[in-house]
């Protein structure tokens, strides 16, 4: 998702999405220790979506609205 689509969701909606994203990155990480990782692209991906998720939630709890 892009940031300015992340703006437009309440923190809790962010909130749900940083726990669904949390878990597929803890999966993707079982995944590659046990070697059945199929897309190692993915991982960058998560882990970016992760920080957008986090960036966008702190904006709105410091009151920002960028």
């Amino acid at each position: 998702m892009k940031a300015n689509e992340l703006r437009n969701n309440s923190l809790g909606e962010l909130q749900s999405l940083l726990v669904e994203l949390l878990r597929e990155q803890f999966n993707l990480r079982m995944q590659k220790g046990t070697g059945q990782l199929a897309k190692p692209a993915r991982m960058r991906a998560v882990r970016r979506e992760i920080a957008r998720v986090k960036t966008i939630m702190a904006e709105k709890q410091a009151g920002r609205s960028v």
